[in-house]
């Protein structure tokens, strides 16, 4: 049978479906929140993939997490391994028992934060800035403890509803 574009595309809406939220490792992990993940400083390493091109793209990050009252602050900064230095800064709100809301200068509109037990959910829209081009993309992360401490936080990054990449994200409280 011929591949055609529709069949193609629905190739692709179908892996889209499947994959559209990461899943953190099954087995028993420790409890974690928003403020025992973010809360501090910490340094961390990560890559964001994109399977269809191949491309790679990794980064180092500190953050700095301040919790007043109920408003979580935590600035990061960027080092990418192309020399370019992005800083970002979230703050979240509690919204209620294990959940919050959150802004950081590329969103839009707010992020979504539920804290489950043993893992933390996190859904948001971003536009991304690369050059003089702007790319609306979602992203649906799933953040854990790791069994040597490590905050491990990987995610799906999407377009138009089909993922087009991955990222994983891991620090360590210094």
């Amino acid at each position: 049978m011929p591949l055609t574009r529709r069949s193609a595309l629905l190739g692709a809406v179908a892996v889209a479906g499947c994959a559209r939220v990461p899943t953190a490792p099954p087995g028993p992990r420790p409890p974690i929140t928003l403020e025992a993940a973010f809360a501090g400083r910490a340094v961390g390493a990560g890559v964001f993939r994109v399977p269809l091109t191949g491309l790679e793209r990794r980064f180092t990050a500190r953050l700095d997490g301040r919790l007043r009252g109920d408003r979580l602050t935590v600035v990061e900064d960027f080092t990418y391994d192309d020399g370019e230095e992005v800083r970002l800064t979230w703050v979240f709100d509690r919204a209620g028992p294990g959940r919050w809301t959150g802004r950081r200068e590329d969103t839009v509109g707010p992020a979504e934060v539920v804290e489950t037990g043993t893992e933390i959910r996190l859904s948001y829209v971003v536009d991304f800035r690369s050059g003089g081009d702007v790319t609306r993309l979602r992203f649906e992360d799933v953040i854990w403890f790791g069994p040597d401490g490590r905050v491990i936080n990987e995610a799906i990054v999407s377009r138009w509803g089909l993922p087009v990449g991955r990222v994983r994200f891991e620090m360590l409280r210094v």
